[in-house]
C-alpha cells in the first residue's frame, strides 16, 4: 500500500487515518496516496512527451481519464509559462515572428488563412511565446474584394524570403525552439486552430525546462491549484 511522507498540497505533515488515507496536520485536507501516486505517475509521462494512450495502456486507466488529466496539465504548461513571464518581463529580449502551416495545407493557394502566426521572445535564454489573431476572421472580406489571391501570393513570398533568412541566420535560440515545435507538434496528428494555443504553450514549457524540472513544476502547481 501506498504511504505518504508529506503533504502534497502544502508540504505540512501528515498522519494516518483508519481508512488508510492521510490528513495533513497543516491544511486539514485529506489525502489518498494511491491517487496521488497516479497523478505523480501520470505527470512523468506527460512531461516525457509519452502519449496519452500509451500511457492509459501501461496505468490500467481509461483513456478519456489519462486524456482528461493530460488536458489539465497542459493548462498548467500556460499557467507556468505565464507566471515565468511575469518574473522575466523586466529582461531585454529579442523576438521573431513564425508562421506555422500544416504540411497538408501548405500547397493550398489560400493556406494564408489556415496559418498560425505567433511570436516568440528570448529573455535571456527564456523563451516565451504570444498566437497572433487568426487571419480567418477576415477570409470573407478578401474574396469579397477580390484580394484572396493577392494576398496568397505576397504571403508565398513572405514565406520564400523568410525560409532564407532562417537558414542563413546564426542558429539561436529561437530558430531551435521552431525547429523543437515543428518537430513537436506533430505528434498530435492535427490540432485545431482553438486548442492551438495550449499546444504552443505546452511546447514552450518543455522547451524551457528538462524533464525533472517539468515534473516538478506541474506537480507543484497541481496540487496547489487543480486537485
Amino acid at each position: 500500500m501506498s504511504s505518504l511522507q508529506q503533504c502534497p498540497y502544502c508540504q505540512g505533515s501528515v498522519y494516518r487515518l483508519g481508512d488508510g488515507r492521510y490528513k495533513c496536520g497543516r491544511c486539514r485536507k485529506k489525502v489518498s496516496p494511491e491517487r496521488v501516486a497516479k497523478i505523480r505517475a501520470l505527470i512523468a509521462d506527460f512531461a516525457r512527451d509519452e502519449n496519452a494512450s500509451v500511457s492509459a495502456d501501461t496505468k490500467g486507466l481509461s483513456y478519456v481519464s489519462v486524456h482528461r488529466y493530460f488536458g489539465q496539465f497542459r493548462q498548467l504548461c500556460a499557467r507556468i509559462c505565464e507566471d515565468e513571464y511575469e518574473a522575466r518581463r523586466h529582461l531585454s529580449c529579442e523576438y521573431e515572428e513564425y508562421f506555422y502551416l500544416e504540411r497538408a495545407k501548405k500547397r493550398r493557394k489560400n493556406a494564408v488563412f489556415d496559418a498560425q502566426n505567433f511570436l516568440t521572445f528570448d529573455y535571456e535564454g527564456h523563451l516565451y511565446t504570444i498566437v497572433m489573431p487568426s487571419l480567418q476572421q477576415f477570409r470573407n472580406q478578401f474574396i469579397e474584394d477580390d484580394l484572396e489571391s493577392v494576398y496568397a501570393e505576397e504571403f508565398a513570398r513572405f514565406r520564400r524570403q523568410s525560409r532564407l533568412i532562417k537558414i542563413s541566420s546564426r542558429h539561436n535560440n529561437i530558430v531551435r525552439f521552431w525547429e523543437y515545435f515543428e518537430v513537436s507538434i506533430l505528434r498530435y496528428r492535427g490540432v485545431s486552430s482553438e486548442s492551438f494555443p495550449l499546444y504552443l504553450k505546452e511546447m514552450e514549457f518543455k522547451f524551457n525546462h528538462a524533464v525533472p524540472e517539468r515534473e516538478r513544476l506541474l506537480a507543484d502547481y497541481y496540487f496547489k491549484e487543480l486537485a
